[in-house]
């Protein structure tokens, strides 16, 4: 089996992704991203932190997912999980809305700290859609082979019973629902599973519709009801 990232599948995905990884589409991905490295170019997250929101939220544990477009491309910002920085890093300005929505929705205070790896270790795959960006070029590896392995990811979460909530925010996380079958049939209302739908959080969209869209008290809800807990969506020490 081919990792295109050149780092472990984590245990619990490898059954998913083994037909994916072994396409030939995964090892061009594999070849192109090595031969980009040869040639210099900064790719982010680092070797070794691609596949962190799988090796932080194994399948079984999954009970939320949350959908990103692409890695932060800036220095030091990602490291595997979609909106996610390390707690030194400055909070980007999708995850300021996210706290706001998060502060408005359930009363936390926003966080100082950009580090959502205590929602990975609960059970939320923050997943992007493509797991590496080349610095300073947002979006540069879109369209390179990413989207079959994380379409395999997400078709693996959504064609379980466990009742989960899918967080589709902006064009490209619903654009992805749709090539998903057990997915597109969720958001229309089938199956155990709850899609919860809305404008990006990112400052050119965010007042268009995800500002008031309560997402992580209907997810908390959704999960109660079905016998799954609740998330507890604090982060790290207030601002």
């Amino acid at each position: 089996m081919t990792e295109p990232a050149s780092e472990p599948i984590p245990e619990s995905w490898r059954a998913v992704l083994a037909p994916v990884l072994a396409a030939p589409e995964a090892r061009k991905l594999g070849g192109w991203l090595t031969a980009e490295e040869a040639q210099g170019k900064v790719i982010y997250p680092p070797r070794g932190q691609r596949l962190a929101a799988l090796a932080l939220t194994p399948l079984e544990e999954v009970r939320c997912v949350i959908l990103g477009q692409d890695p932060y491309h800036g220095a030091g910002q990602a490291h595997g999980l979609a909106f996610s920085v390390e707690p030194d890093v400055r909070v980007p300005p999708s995850l300021v809305n996210i706290y706001k929505e998060l502060e408005a929705d359930c009363g936390l205070p926003r966080s100082a700290s950009g580090d959502l790896r205590g929602w990975a270790r609960q059970g939320v795959l923050l997943l992007n859609n493509t797991l590496t960006v080349e610095a300073g070029q947002a979006g540069s590896h879109a369209g390179r082979g990413w989207d079959a392995i994380t379409d395999a990811c997400v078709a693996a979460v959504a064609a379980r019973e466990e009742p989960t909530v899918f967080i589709l925010w902006g064009s490209h996380a619903k654009k992805k629902a749709g090539r998903i079958p057990a997915l597109a049939r969720a958001q229309a209302g089938l199956g155990p599973h709850l899609v919860l739908t809305s404008a990006h959080p990112s400052p050119l969209s965010a007042h268009n519709g995800f500002f008031g869209s309560r997402p992580f008290s209907q997810t908390n809800d959704f999960l109660q009801s079905h016998g799954r807990g609740t998330i507890d969506w604090r982060v790290g020490p207030p601002r």
